[in-house]
Parts: structure tokens; sequence; C-alpha cells
């Protein structure tokens, strides 16, 4: 397929797959211009404008146009400690040039794709949403020419597609106006283990009737034409809401292994249907480095040897792979997880890896973390913390509590969007003392900032801050 050379997008178009919100805000954030498209443009084009923005540039301009955006939102927080105008272009500290991905291409371990009205207006078509529902405009497109995708998702999405043209049943593109096949979503390891997971709403269907098409599913793809897809897992959810966890409507395994598995830096990681994994698992190996050797500089740098040891905590700590890949070089690891069900992963996997140093606490961070602190007040060699928070930020709480201890000399933060929730925590964490706001701590300073490209020919990548006391 030839792709023509377009001008910058205009509207900002819904796509429903993890991260792609927030790449769309990046996009909107990043030009003034949105991308605009001529009568000309195919809609292969308009979605890959739309969910791989920068799939026009070479991966060295994509670097640097990352780069340039990361030093404009950390000039603000310069600009913001020294005083100045909070939009300025000078850096206090140093920001490194942006760790590359070393997979560009078809890096995504995992993809959901919808179903709704393709282009033909056949509404049994599965890829991703170009248009927005407010309009009423939505077209279901193929994503078989995108560059982050792999092509075993590709091949699970066209069977499925098949798979639902064939069954008796409608799709369910609207929950009030009934129907049943949903989105389908598609999770690979680096060995190539496949995970499907078919979500479906039961309408009035009896569970006699649920039963016949969920055996007709397992029978397409492990008889069938879907048997050329070699799934390793096979879920299925049935579901009345848009989104749900396992404990509100459980996921049922059909077929194969509960679990296939991941390794990074070396350790193994369970990933469950539900569970929290980085998309690109060659970057993740590069973040998780890069954030483990700011947390705990490796032992021998200039020639010397540097002490290891003390408490690490990580707040937001997911299924437990940044605290297990950094616990050979701490004493302690201690991690605290709002999901329950990623806290049970995480145990998992310490025990898989034989970790015996790593301790894991439900709960929210903020209700946590105050009550944790007044035990730590004495952790021994030294305190650490490496913060992960999703895009809305830590609470002011968890900021709070983390402000006013002074053991703690080192806090590397990861984040997902600088300019976001984040930048207030930054700010709060270096400012002033401030009475009125209970944070009276010793105040932080940014002292190097690392860009890590998790996402190719996208706007977004990771961003690992590290402030020292």
């Amino acid at each position: 397929m030839t792709f023509l050379r377009l001008p910058a997008v205009e509207h900002v178009y819904l796509i429903k797959w993890p991260d792609i919100t927030l790449f769309l805000i990046n996009i909107t954030h990043h030009e003034k211009k949105p991308p605009c498209w001529t009568d000309n443009a195919s809609w292969e084009e308009r979605l890959a404008d739309v969910v791989t923005p920068l799939w026009r540039l070479s991966y060295d301009e994509q670097l640097e146009r990352k780069q340039e955006h990361q030093e404009k939102i950390l000039s603000q927080l310069s600009g913001y400690l020294s005083g100045d105008s909070p939009v300025g272009d000078k850096l206090s500290f140093p920001v490194l040039p942006i760790l590359p991905s070393p997979v560009r291409n078809g890096y995504r371990s995992k993809s959901t794709f919808s179903v709704n009205r393709g282009v033909d207006g056949n509404p049994k078509t599965v890829g991703f949403y170009v248009g927005t529902g407010r309009k009423g405009n939505i077209v279901c497109v193929s994503g078989d020419h995108l560059l982050n995708m792999p092509q075993k998702h590709k091949l699970v999405a066209r069977c499925y597609q098949d798979f639902i043209r064939l069954s008796s049943l409608e799709p369910c593109l609207l929950f009030h106006t009934g129907g049943h096949w949903r989105e389908i979503t598609v999770r690979t390891n680096a060995e190539g283990r496949t995970m499907a997971i078919v979500y479906f709403h039961p309408q009035n269907l009896t569970p006699e009737e649920v039963a016949v098409h969920k055996a007709e599913l397992v029978d397409y793809f492990t008889q069938g034409p879907g048997s050329v897809c070699q799934l390793d897992s096979l879920y299925f959810q049935e579901s009345t809401m848009t989104r749900c966890t396992h404990e509100q409507s459980p996921y049922q395994l059909l077929h194969g292994q509960p679990h296939i598995y991941e390794e990074v830096l070396g350790f193994k990681f369970r990933i469950s249907a539900d569970a929290f994994f980085q998309v690109n698992q060659a970057a993740a190996e590069v973040l998780y480095g890069t954030v483990r050797d700011l947390c705990v500089p490796n032992n021998e740098q200039a020639g010397r040897l540097t002490e290891t040891g003390g408490t690490l905590l990580d707040v937001c700590c997911g299924t437990g792979a940044m605290g297990i890949t950094i616990s050979p070089r701490v004493d302690r690891i201690i991690g605290i997880e709002l999901i329950e069900q990623a806290v049970e992963d995480a145990k998992h996997n310490a025990a898989l890896n034989n970790v015996l140093n790593c301790e894991f606490i439900p709960g929210k961070a903020e209700v946590v973390l105050p009550g944790l602190m007044s035990q730590l007040s004495f952790a021994g060699r030294g305190l650490t913390v490496v913060v992960n928070p999703a895009r809305a930020g830590l609470h002011y709480r968890v900021v709070r509590a983390l402000r006013n201890q002074p053991a703690i000399r080192r806090l590397v933060y990861v984040s997902c969007k600088p300019d976001g929730e984040a930048m207030r925590n930054f700010k709060e964490l270096c400012c002033d003392p401030a009475p009125q706001k209970k944070l009276t701590g010793e105040a932080f300073s940014p002292t190097l900032a690392v860009p890590v490209d998790m996402f190719p020919h996208t706007p977004h990548c990771e961003l690992v801050l590290l402030f020292e006391r």
C-alpha cells in the first residue's frame, strides 16, 4: 500500500485502545494544529495518523521531536524553581538524550480491537475507530497496516472477524441496542506465546445459550480456521459494563494455560488476563534498567565501589516488576499497590524468581503510606523511593508523606505524562516549605532526567526524573 504525504491532522479522533487517549492528548499539546486529511487520504492513512501520528518521520526525527518536547516541559519546572517565568527555555539540571526503543516496529505486546461498522458498512468489522461517537461518524478500520502492531495480533483480529461474521449472533455496537460480540484483546510475549480475551454482552441469553456460543468459539480457534493463531490461552468475559475487573465479572479460561510469561532483565513475570505489563518488552528493559541505576547506582563507578543496600519503597508497584528487578541491589523492597490482583501477581512474581526481600502491601497509597512512614524513619542504610503513578499523578497525601520523611534522600519519579498532574507533584516535592499545605520537610531538587522511548511512531514516551536532597 502506498501512503501519501499529507499535511498535519485536523481533529482528535477516538481510538478504543490502551494508551491511545494519552497519545491524542499529547498530540493536541504537541501540535498547534492537529492533523487534517484531504479527500485523497485512505482510511488506512487516517487510522495511522491517529494511532501512530509520527509514522511519516524517520526514527531519528521522532526521537528529536520527543527530546525537544520533554525538554520544553522540564524547562517549565526549572523556571518555577528559579522563580522565573514558568515558560522558560533554560534547564537547571541535565536531561540526557532520549533512550531509543530497541524494537521500532511490531513492538506492542497488548492490543485491544473493537467491533463496529466498517468502511463497507458491515457491523461485524474488527479494528480501530476513526471518527467520534458525538458526531455519529465512527468507522472501524482494520489495523493490518499499523507499524506498531505485531503480525500475530493482526492475524488473531482477522480470525476473530471471520468468526463473528459466521456467528448467528449480532455484534454489540451500543449496549442499549442489543447484540453480543464485543472487543478482543490479544497479548503476546517475546517468545510468541499468545493469549486472546473475547468480551461478550449476554443481553437476555440464558447461561445454556451462552455456553453454546462459547463452545463454537473454542472450536473455531482450536479445530477450525482460527487454529492458525495457535493460541496458548483463550479467555472469555461476559459483561454488561464497558470495562470491569475480574472480581466484577470473572475471566473464564476456555482453552489453554491461565498465564503467559515474560522475561525482563533476567527476571520472569507472570502475565494474567488483566495484569498490567509494559506493552514494549524490549524498551521495558531499558526503562527498568534506567530506574534501577538511578535508584541504586551500580557498585563500581569511576573506579571505586559505592555502597548499596538500604530500603526501596515502591509506590504504585503494580505487579512488582520494577522493585523485583532492583531487589539484588537493596536489603529490602516494600511495594504499595491499589489493585489486589496486582499484589497477588507481585507476590507470585517474587516467589517465581526466588526474591525473598520483597513485601507487597495492598491499599491506597494515600492511606497506607502515612502510617508506614513512621516505621521507615529508622530504615538503616537509607531509604530510596520510586513512584510510577498513573496519569492522574500522586495523591497529595502521598506527596506530603514523602516530602515530610527526612530519611528519604533519593526519589525516582517515572511519568508517562509529565506535563499533566505529575508537574503538580514535581512542584510540591521541590517547593519551599509550605506549612499551610503541611509540606514542612526539606525540599527535593531535580538532578537528572532521562526520557525513554516506549512507543515508537507516537508522541508518547516515559520520563524518569531523579530528585535528591
